[in-house]
């Protein structure tokens, strides 16, 4: 008599194999869809908002996307040009304000806002000035969407996605920092273009944070299904330590490279929330280098802090942390990432 077995039973001792790749998050149960609508809120009408709203709007994603900014005119502007588009796009509700009331009942908040660095500030004094912003931002999202989940994307991302995470009293899977995702687009990106293959073709992460102190995890690239500095060592082809260096610090360079040359950065980060979007709202259960509450994972355990780990996405946020192996450099490098993001939290007295 044939015997039907689940996929997710099999494995030595009856092991649940997704239990073995994932490590899951507490309270990442599925919420309840109120009416079958989806709506998106973008807050900031900056660049960076208007390149995330674009694009989630040509790849319709919402059925009601708002824009919430402090500027009215801008505001306004904005959600007049976008409206004009309609003819040209999937139907979508475009609503803005500059009142908090409009995000009533999202599923999903993306938050671009942040104050920009004025020359010689330190950036210490920049992040309590975004962190005084985030106490005008974060409780009224909180306030009118209970049951949403928090896209954090503005910079500094991982200590501002741990401030967001406090101010909205949420748990800690529906709040996540758009973090390394787009770092590790660019590195997957260097990489194709060093071994002249297809981008998609290549699996690599960066991890940690969001910044000078992110981990390249080049012991896990693969290409083709094929793990690259195993391969190398089997077929004793050589390699120098400081050609993986020197790509890693292109990935860390290439922001500043963009900022320096057209003054911001936009279209890259659009495509990279549009695409974070996609995987909570359609539970697509992709994987992606995003900020989440660290603790616990690959031994960083100092404190609350967060930063980007391989984690799973779907309809309730993050549904738990990928258990990618990582060398022992890899690990440390890590928890070192987390010391830095933790002591500049330290002195935030939240």
């Amino acid at each position: 008599m044939h015997k039907s077995t689940s996929a997710s039973s099999l494995g030595p001792g009856g092991l649940d194999l997704t239990q073995a790749f994932f490590k899951p998050i507490h309270g990442a149960a599925l919420p309840s869809s109120s009416n079958g609508q989806t709506k998106i809120s973008v807050i900031g009408a900056g660049n960076v908002g208007m390149a995330i709203a674009q694009t989630i709007l040509t790849q319709d994603l919402a059925d009601e996307l708002v824009l919430v900014d402090a500027i009215p005119d801008k505001l306004r502007g904005e959600m007049l040009d976008l409206q004009h588009a309609a003819a040209f796009l999937p139907r979508t509700k475009i609503n803005a304000s500059v009142d908090y009331a409009v995000t009533a009942g999202s599923d999903l908040c993306i938050v671009t806002a942040g104050a920009r660095q004025i020359h010689g500030e330190s950036r210490l004094n920049l992040l309590q000035r975004n962190v005084a912003l985030f106490r005008k931002i974060i409780p009224p999202l909180a306030k009118y969407s209970p049951e949403t989940i928090l896209l954090i994307v503005s910079n500094p991302v991982d200590v501002l996605t741990y401030v967001a995470w406090k101010l909205s009293g949420f748990p800690s899977n529906r709040v996540v920092g758009s973090g390394t995702n787009l770092d590790s687009s660019r590195f997957r990106f260097l990489i194709a273009d060093h071994l002249d293959v297809n981008a998609q073709d290549v699996q690599a992460y960066i991890v940690g944070e969001h910044g000078d102190s992110s981990v390249a995890l080049w012991s896990s690239i693969s290409v083709g299904g094929v793990p690259v500095l195993s391969f190398l060592k089997k077929q004793q082809i050589a390699y120098e330590k400081e050609t993986l260096e020197s790509i890693h610090k292109a990935v860390v360079d290439s922001a500043y490279e963009v900022i320096s040359l057209k003054g911001y950065t936009s279209w890259a980060i659009g495509y990279s929330a549009a695409g974070l979007a996609r995987s909570i709202l359609r539970d697509q259960r992709s994987i992606h280098p995003v900020s989440v509450l660290a603790k616990g994972f690959y031994g960083v355990d100092g404190g609350d802090v967060f930063l980007s780990l391989p984690a799973q996405l779907g309809r309730s946020g993050v549904l738990g942390v990928t258990n990618v192996h990582l060398t022992d450099e890899e690990e440390q490098k890590l928890r070192d990432s987390a010391k830095t993001i933790l002591e500049v939290q330290s002195q935030l007295g939240l």
